[in-house]
């Protein structure tokens, strides 16, 4: 007898516990958003955590957790995918590698419950929301940028050589797409594209490359490749060759300062963690039906093109 009401006193307490573990987790409120980006490497991503952060401590009911394979890797992506999955996340922030590669993991994703949000570049899998630069007209603008000064100096023709991250990374193929717009019906010839991975060491050596050849200008699509071709340019010597290119990393807009950049198209990744932290809340705090979207869907985060004459201080 006296066993039995032991055992149903421990049921209670058991079940008083319970119900005080799930009653404060209620209370808490707190939402689990996982940011996963292309890599740690690049200024850029730091920059869209520190967005993402401020606006998780903002809000007050957000656990915010940074994700990213140490260099631009599918299977390393997918991975930090699946582990936010296992961990139970609400929501994820992604800047997807490729648009093809993470599918079938957001797939999972989304099966067992989790929101898709897409800050810089998205996967062909539906997403609440896209935060992003429009790539192709900044490129365009950088393109536009480097015809002026061709102009000033009396350059009509020549070729331009250009530095990508890889062929699957789509934000930076829109940069290209644009920049190779701008020199539509020109005389300059515009190279095959070579991809260095974002790596800044194989982007200075194919910059250097492109110089050895006698190109006019080099190009890069992202902040390694444009830092690679800084360095090239700042090797090569000044006037030699033009070098232009993409993210205001610290050290990019030191190369733009020392003269070995013309210009960089800067983009805004702080707005991107900011405002994408608060389309996640504003998705999970709604009842959305499957496939909805938030109005707008697509939300351009802005570009600039920085020279030395606009250079932040």
């Amino acid at each position: 007898m006296k066993k039995r009401v032991l055992l149903t006193a421990l049921v209670m307490v058991m079940a008083a516990l319970s119900v005080f573990a799930n009653g404060a987790q209620e209370q808490s409120g707190n939402y689990s958003v996982y940011l996963i980006t292309m890599d740690q490497m690049d200024q850029h991503w730091v920059n869209v955590n520190r967005g993402a952060e401020d606006a998780a401590a903002e809000l007050g009911n957000v656990d915010l957790t940074w994700l990213a394979p140490d260099t631009k890797d599918d299977a390393k992506q997918i991975e930090c995918i699946n582990n936010a999955v296992a961990a139970g996340a609400d929501c994820i922030l992604l800047a997807a590698n490729g648009p093809e590669a993470p599918v079938a993991a957001l797939r999972e994703a989304a099966d067992a419950g989790v929101e898709i949000v897409y800050i810089d570049s998205a996967a062909n899998f539906p997403g609440r929301r896209l935060l992003a630069t429009d790539n192709r007209a900044g490129g365009r603008q950088i393109g536009e940028r480097l015809l002026q000064e061709f102009e000033s100096k009396g350059i009509t023709s020549g070729m331009i050589g250009i530095i990508g991250v890889n062929a699957a990374t789509e934000s930076c193929n829109q940069r290209e797409y644009g920049f190779r717009d701008a020199f539509e019906g020109t005389d300059f010839t515009l190279l095959e594209t070579q991809y260095c991975q974002g790596d800044a060491a194989q982007a200075k050596d194919m910059a250097a490359n492109f110089i050895t050849q006698g190109c006019v200008a080099v190009y890069g699509a992202n902040e390694g490749s444009t830092v690679g071709v800084g360095n090239a340019v700042m090797e090569a010597g000044a006037g030699t060759v033009i070098g232009c290119g993409s993210d205001s990393s610290d050290m990019n807009l030191s190369l733009v300062e020392r003269g070995a950049l013309l210009c960089i198209m800067a983009q805004n990744p702080y707005k991107m963690g900011y405002e994408g932290v608060k389309s996640a809340v504003k998705v999970l705090q709604s009842d959305m039906a499957e496939g909805a979207t938030l109005d707008p869907y697509y939300v351009d985060t802005g570009v600039e093109v920085v020279t030395k004459d606009n250079l932040p201080e």
